[in-house]
C-alpha cells in the first residue's frame, strides 16, 4: 500500500484554529500566546486554573529494545491519542521536541508519521518556537561565566583541570566532539581541552524537562555543578552569579507548546532531553497540564522500557507525583526477529531481505525480549499493554506469535495500523489500553531516595537489565563515595547505556544473562536531579552519515519546504 510522504499528508491536513484545541482541553484564549496560527505557548497560568479539575488518564508508550532504525513509539503515541478520541474519549499526547541535529542526519523528523503525526511538520521539527535556542543559549552563557571566572581572578579556587561543564550545539558535528579552547594571547581567556555537546543532552534541558514551576526552574538552575575545587567540593551556577540570567533566558522555554494531529488531537510539545544521558521524556509542565485537562493523557517515554520507561517511572514521576495508569509496550516483528540475532539491522541501510521473509519461528527465537520489557513494566506494577505496531512486510502467523508471547506473559495485547490509518487504525490498542487503565493503580518506584548510589544502580542493573552483577572502575567508585559525601546520594540514578540491548554491550540481543554491567564512569547532574553512571562509549555530539538528510532539505519558489522525512 503506497501512502503520500509524511510532509504531503501534513501540508493536506484541515488544522483546526489553536483557540478550539485549547478550549477541549478546558483551556481559555487568555491562556495561549501565538506563534504564527499553528503553534502556541501556554502560560503557567493554566496549572492553577486547572487545579481543581480531576486527574485524567496517565498512560505511557514504551517499547522492547528498538532496532537502530527505531520501531514507532511517537506514531503510536500519536496514533493512540487520536484513537482515544475516536472512542469519545477527551484525549491529549505529550511528546519530547525533536532535535535539528537528527533532523538533518539520519533519523530525518521525529514527530510521528504518516496519518499518525503532529503537524505542521516543518514546525514541530525546525526551531518550533525557539526552546531548543533558548537552552542552547543559557547552557554557553553558563560556559562564558565558567570561563570569565577562571579569567578573572577564581576567586571560588576552581580547578581547571575538574570543571565539568561544557558548550553545546543543536547540529550533529563530530568535529566539536574535542576542542581547545582559549588559545591566542592572555586576553583570549585560558587554554583549556573541552569539546561540545548537543543541545539535546544539556542539563539545562533536562531541568527544563523535569522543572514543576518557574521557581522550581530557577532553584534547579542554580544547583547546577560546572566543577569542582582542588579539596572536591562543588562550585555550582549559583555560586558563579549565573543563575538568575539563566532563567531569563529560559522564561518562555518553560512554557507548554500547544499543536495538534493530523486528526486536531491536542499536542503538548515540550523539552527534548536526550535518552541516553538524561532520562528521554517531555517534560512534567506539559503533563501537569495535559493529566487536568484531558480525560486520557498519553506521553512518550525514550527508546526501550529498560531505558525510558524505567526513567520516567523512577525520575519523571518521583518528581511529578503523577501516578501512570497504564503503559504500552511497542513491539515490532523487524526488532523481535532482530532480537533473535540471526539478522544485523543497520540505521540508514534496507533491512535484509530474509529478515522480511515470513518466519514465525525467528520472532518466537527474539521474544524473550518481549517477556523480559513486560516483566520491566510489571515491576512498577503498572498494567502493561503490548502494541504489535503493524508494518507492511508483516505476515499474521508472525502476529500470531507476538499475540501468543504477550498474553502467555499475561499482558493485553493488539494490533495497531495507525501509520496508514490514523486513529481508526488503533482503535483496538486505544480499547485495550481504556481496559487497562480502569484497573487499580499498583503503581511503585523501584527504589527509595534512601538508598545508596550502588544499592540504586544494582537495583536497576539485576532487576531491570537482568545482569548478574556491576563492577566499577576506580575513578567511578571514587566518585560515587565523593557525590555521597557531598550529599548528592538521595538523587535517583539516570543509567547511561546502549539503547539497542538490555545490557551495555549492543551486540547482545534478545535478553542476555550473566554479564556484568561495566561503570566506567559516574556524573552529577545535580540541577536536573540525578546521577547518570556510564556504561559504554556514550556519544553525546552525534555526527552525520554519508548522505545526511540535509542534503535533500531545500526550499521551493513558493517558500515550501522540501525534502524534509
Amino acid at each position: 500500500m503506497s501512502i503520500p510522504s509524511d510532509l504531503e499528508i501534513s501540508r493536506a491536513a484541515t488544522m483546526r484554529p489553536l483557540d478550539e484545541i485549547a478550549a477541549s482541553l478546558g483551556l481559555g484564549p487568555h491562556l495561549l500566546e501565538n506563534y504564527g496560527r499553528n503553534v502556541a505557548k501556554i502560560s503557567l497560568d493554566a496549572v492553577g486554573e486547572l487545579a481543581t479539575r480531576p486527574r485524567g488518564k496517565y498512560i505511557v508508550v514504551s517499547a522492547i529494545t528498538p532496532t537502530p532504525l527505531g520501531e514507532g513509539k511517537t506514531t503510536t503515541t500519536v496514533g493512540l491519542g487520536q484513537a482515544l478520541r475516536q472512542l469519545g474519549r477527551n484525549a491529549a499526547v505529550t511528546i519530547r521536541q525533536p532535535s535539528m541535529g537528527p533532523t538533518f542526519g539520519i533519523k530525518g523528523g521525529a514527530a510521528g508519521g504518516g496519518y499518525s503525526q503532529v503537524v505542521p511538520m516543518e514546525a514541530i521539527n525546525l526551531h518550533l518556537t525557539g526552546d531548543m535556542h533558548a537552552v542552547t543559549a543559557a547552557h554557553n552563557l553558563l560556559a562564558a561565566m565558567v570561563g570569565n571566572h577562571l579569567h578573572k581572578g577564581n576567586r571560588l579556587g576552581l580547578d581547571p583541570h575538574r570543571i565539568t561543564w561544557r558548550r553545546v550545539l543543536d547540529v550533529n558535528d563530530r568535529e566539536l566532539r574535542s576542542v581547545v579552547t582559549g588559545l591566542g594571547g592572555r586576553a583570549d581567556g585560558t587554554p583549556q581541552q573541552t569539546g561540545f555537546d548537543i543541545t539535546a543532552a544539556s542539563e539545562v534541558m533536562a531541568v527544563l524537562a523535569l522543572a514543576t514551576s518557574l521557581r522550581d526552574m530557577r532553584m534547579r538552575l542554580g544547583r547546577i555543578v560546572v566543577g569542582y575545587t582542588q579539596d572536591g567540593l562543588p562550585v555550582s551556577a549559583e555560586d558563579l552569579g549565573a543563575a538568575g540570567a539563566m532563567t531569563v533566558l529560559m522564561r518562555e522555554a518553560i512554557k507548554p507548546n500547544l499543536m495538534q494531529t493530523v486528526e486536531n488531537t491536542p499536542v503538548l510539545v515540550h523539552a527534548g532531553p536526550f535518552g541516553n544521558i538524561a532520562h528521554g521524556n517531555s517534560s512534567i509542565m506539559a503533563d501537569l497540564i495535559a493529566t487536568r485537562g484531558a480525560d486520557y493523557m498519553v506521553t512518550e517515554a525514550g527508546f526501550g522500557a529498560d531505558m525510558g520507561a524505567e526513567r520516567f517511572f523512577n525520575i519523571k514521576c518521583r518528581n511529578s507525583g503523577l501516578v501512570p495508569d497504564a503503559a504500552v509496550l511497542v513491539a515490532t516483528v523487524r526488532a523481535l526477529k532482530a532480537h533473535s540475532g540471526r539478522f544485523r539491522v543497520v540505521a540508514g541501510r534496507d533491512l535484509p531481505e530474509e529478515l522480511l521473509t515470513e518466519n514465525p519461528d525467528d520472532v518466537l527465537a527474539g521474544a524473550a525480549n518481549l517477556r523480559k520489557q513486560i516483566d520491566n513494566i510489571r515491576l512498577h506494577g503498572v498494567s502493561p499493554v503490548v502494541a504489535i505496531n503493524v508494518f507492511p512486510t508483516d505476515h499474521p502467523s508472525e502476529h500470531d506469535v507476538i499475540r501468543a508471547v504477550a498474553e502467555e506473559a499475561g499482558a493485553r495485547v493488539a494490533t495497531s495500523q495507525h501509520f496508514t490509518g490514523g486513529g481508526k487504525g488503533a482503535l483496538e490498542l486505544a480499547e485495550a489500553v481504556i481496559e487497562a487503565a480502569e484497573e487499580p493503580s499498583r503503581f511503585r518506584l523501584l527504589y527509595p531516595d534512601s538508598a545508596d548510589l550502588r544499592t540504586k544502580i544494582e537495583t536497576i542493573a539485576t532487576r531491570v537489565y537482568g545482569a548478574a552483577g556491576v563492577s566499577y572502575e576506580r575513578s567511578a567508585a571514587r566518585a560515587i563515595e565523593d557525590y555521597e559525601a557531598n550529599g548528592f546520594g538521595r538523587l535517583p540514578v539516570c543509567i547511561a547505556k546502549t539503547h539497542l540491548s538490555l545490557s551495555a554491550d549492543p551486540s547482545l540481543v534478545g535478553a542476555p544473562t550473566g554479564w556484568t554491567l561495566p561503570v566506567r564512569e559516574v556524573r552529577a547532574s545535580v540541577g536536573a536531579g540525578f546521577v547518570y553512571p556510564i556504561c559504554g562509549d556514550m556519544r553525546t555530539m552525534p555526527g552525520l552519515g554519508s548522505h545526511p538528510a540535509a542534503e535533500r532539505i531545500d526550499i521551493d519558489e513558493h517558500g515550501e519546504v522540501t525534502g524534509l522525512n
